[in-house]
């Protein structure tokens, strides 16, 4: 079959590899749609963890059962499944407590072990999570709104009036729609692009543009402040915006490296809450999808590009269309 290969760092092409076949408890997957992600060009460029090349990358992706090996039950030939990409160790606390995302040891389809920029895929049939009457390209989007739900756990009980959100790209636009379908009173997006707060008023989020007079406004008015950026320099600058009370969300990935400055007493006086979250748990998935299909199709607007195997090599290699969002392979 075909499938995008990473080779070593800084090496991708199309190459043609031996047809996968499943195993005990293990279902071949027909990939239909696989997102590219930020993730994907870390390890691409040896910067995300241990190197398992070469490797298939993908971790976003949805398809169809093709084939089941012994033993599974619950699957069946022509199924329309999402995978749920993270493959905890099962011994460690993280694990033990129903977290794999905190696995001390963290594994993950597309990261770890071959993933869904391929023809097909092998995966262990716990992984898989039966598709509502969606699109393909929708159910893709499964993986990175199973991020933002996780990202918003912390917060579960608290109403929110007005959220702000800094980075109006696809996973900032995915807190933003996740926020309106779980009952947030306002949610503001701010950007820099334009074009991409065109996009977050199209979703019935508001905009603004970073640096403005509109901005500047709603210092210290806001119940939640997430950075959906990952620039170190956006990310110290969120308590400004958070009321009296209100929570702090640190979404964006930063660099390893990067150092934020907060005073601890402004945290006491204003009894402010800082969270941070990573991936996504076992129970995002469903959920995730259940919000998708909630919003409805109009959130296809966020995969903007829906290529061929060869054009999504071409730009994990040299980088993506202008002005794109979500990038899909279609298969």
């Amino acid at each position: 079959m075909e499938a995008i290969v990473f080779r070593q760092n800084g090496q991708v092409g199309v190459e043609h590899i031996a047809d996968p076949r499943p195993g005990p408890g293990e279902v071949l997957v027909r990939v239909r749609a696989s997102g590219i992600c930020h993730t994907d060009l870390e390890i691409l460029r040896g910067n995300y963890g241990a190197s398992a090349f070469p490797l298939v990358p993908g971790h976003e992706y949805s398809g169809e059962v093709v084939e089941t090996g012994p033993g599974v039950t619950g699957f069946a030939m022509g199924d329309r499944v999402v995978v749920d990409p993270n493959i905890g160790c099962g011994t460690c606390p993280g694990c033990r407590a129903g977290r794999v995302n905190l696995c001390t040891d963290l594994g993950a389809y597309g990261v770890t072990l071959n993933g869904g920029f391929a023809e097909a895929c092998v995966v262990r049939a716990g992984a898989l999570v039966p598709m509502p009457a969606i699109s393909h390209h929708m159910a893709a989007l499964a993986e990175p709104m199973g991020c933002v739900l996780n990202g918003l756990s912390p917060l579960e009980g608290r109403g929110i009036d007005h959220a702000l959100i800094f980075g109006a790209g696809p996973m900032g636009l995915l807190m933003g729609i996740a926020l309106g379908i779980r009952g947030a009173g306002r949610v503001t997006m701010v950007d820099l692009n334009e074009d991409r707060l065109v996009m977050a008023e199209s979703f019935g989020l508001g905009g603004v543009i970073s640096g403005s007079g509109a901005l500047a406004g709603l210092r210290q008015s806001c119940d939640l402040v997430v950075d959906a950026t990952g620039i170190p320099a956006v990310a110290g600058g969120l308590v400004d915006y958070t009321a009296n009370g209100g929570s702090v969300l640190y979404f964006g990935v930063c660099p390893q490296s990067a150092r934020i400055e907060i005073s601890p007493f402004e945290l006491f006086r204003r009894q402010l809450s800082l969270f941070g979250t990573h991936s996504l748990s076992h129970r995002d998935i469903p959920e995730a999808l259940k919000v998708i299909a909630a919003f409805g199709p109009g959130i296809e607007a966020l995969v903007t590009h829906r290529l061929s195997m060869a054009e999504i090599a071409a730009i994990m290699a040299g980088g993506a269309p202008k002005n794109s969002m979500k990038v899909h392979m279609t298969v």
